[in-house]
């Protein structure tokens, strides 16, 4: 049993919603992810033939993007509350497909276009072409975890001298550099919301969001990451050279940056806790399930002290996690009362756990969970990658400090 189904106010449309999404984690989530993860050339996993275009076809089969959209009946705090459950269930399933799933329609980028208030925008990302998927970009090749810690000293150093940068020209914007390799859904972007830097002398704080289709000319792409965890989600490079977007395209200027940028990272760690969280839960419920059919001793090893306190302190920073993940992703999702620092204790402890729920569950399966026929090695590594992504959760935990 999860926190989910222990709470008592469950309503009928969020107990539906957590049943259809659990079972196509298990049943199609799971499978792909690990078919995904197990290609040697991370070019497969987005080539044509790739099993990953039916699995994200069936996820919008099934309308749960709709259910969770901002203009159906439910209230604020009930759709922030629903899509808490969603992310966290698909964590269970698979770390990376949790991420590649929202791309299409725009992902992220259908919000920015709501935000911006801009018809054009407004109307050509509105989340029903499902052809458009969006990614995020802000990190760079010479920048990190820096380019999010907003209120650190250097975040306004004029001397710190970014690697992707936008000059306005008349009644456009250049956009010259290029982004980094660990741009999430890059490789399989038509539009992209960018966070980069505008010329002039502010530093990181004067920074600008555009929204930028990957079509135009001058934009190129790098091959897909090939990495440690979370293979099943494609991340890679994206170079800009002399790129022009009209100037309404520039929805947030240097005066709204900071604001702007607060309010993302707000928002994006809450998704990730609650998806970490779900993450967590993976590793242990087959951790547990390992431990009533392995047999050492002449008993199931389940029934040795040492296995049950382990997995009873597992079950305990699972279930403390996923409640504080989506009570956190709830408030500052679904109410004016969000707020910076909660986000980010939220994001570093789930993924925290994450990882060390796995690692202790690899220890259950002991030699068995070294190898590839068991799914736990993945997780793992899934896990460990979630304390980086994002920002480093060391960095972001100086972010929420000063912001506390």
């Amino acid at each position: 049993m999860s926190s989910i189904e222990f709470e008592v106010e469950l309503s009928e449309i969020e107990q539906s919603v957590q049943e259809t999404v659990h079972r196509f984690a298990e049943e199609v989530m799971r499978p792909v992810g690990q078919e995904l993860d197990k290609m040697p050339d991370p070019q497969q996993t987005i080539d044509a033939d790739s099993v990953v275009w039916r699995a994200m076809e069936q996820y919008a089969e099934l309308g749960i993007n709709t259910l969770s959209a901002e203009d159906n009946d439910l209230s604020p705090v009930e759709n922030a509350r629903l899509n808490a459950i969603i992310h966290e269930e698909m964590g269970w399933g698979d770390a990376g497909l949790a991420m590649t799933m929202t791309t299409p329609g725009g992902g992220m980028v259908t919000w920015l276009a709501n935000i911006s208030g801009r018809e054009e925008l407004m109307n050509r990302y509105d989340g029903s072409n499902l052809e458009e998927r969006g990614c995020w970009a802000i990190t760079e090749p010479d920048h990190g975890s820096d380019t999010l810690a907003l209120n650190q000293p250097h975040f306004s150093d004029p001397e710190i001298k970014a690697n992707c940068i936008a000059v306005k020209d008349g009644d456009e914007y250049v956009i010259r550099g290029q982004k980094s390799s660990w741009v999430s859904g890059a490789p399989i972007a038509t539009v992209m919301g960018l966070y980069c830097t505008i010329d002039g002398n502010r530093g990181f704080e004067g920074g600008g969001v555009a929204i930028v289709p990957l079509d135009l000319p001058g934009v190129s792409k790098g091959k897909p990451l090939n990495k440690l965890g979370q293979r099943s989600m494609p991340q890679g490079e994206v170079f800009f050279d002399e790129v022009r977007i009209p100037a309404d395209y520039m929805i947030v200027d240097q005066d709204a940056y900071k604001m702007a940028l607060q309010g993302t990272l707000t928002m994006a760690n809450s998704w990730m806790a609650t998806t970490f969280a779900g993450v967590a839960r993976s590793a242990f419920d087959l951790a547990n399930a390992y431990s009533k059919e392995r047999v050492q001793g002449g008993k199931p090893i389940c029934e040795h002290q040492s296995v049950k306190l382990r997995l009873f302190d597992m079950f305990r920073k699972v279930e403390t996690a996923s409640t504080f993940a989506r009570k956190v992703s709830t408030i500052n999702n679904g109410t004016d009362r969000g707020q910076l620092h909660h986000a980010i204790a939220a994001k570093t402890y789930s993924t925290r756990v994450a990882f060390e729920v796995a690692s202790e569950a690899l220890q259950i399966f002991g030699g068995n969970g070294l190898t590839k026929e068991y799914p736990i090695e993945k997780i793992l590594r899934d896990a460990r990658a979630s304390m980086i992504e994002d920002g480093c959760n060391e960095v972001l935990s100086i972010v929420g400090a000063e912001d506390l």
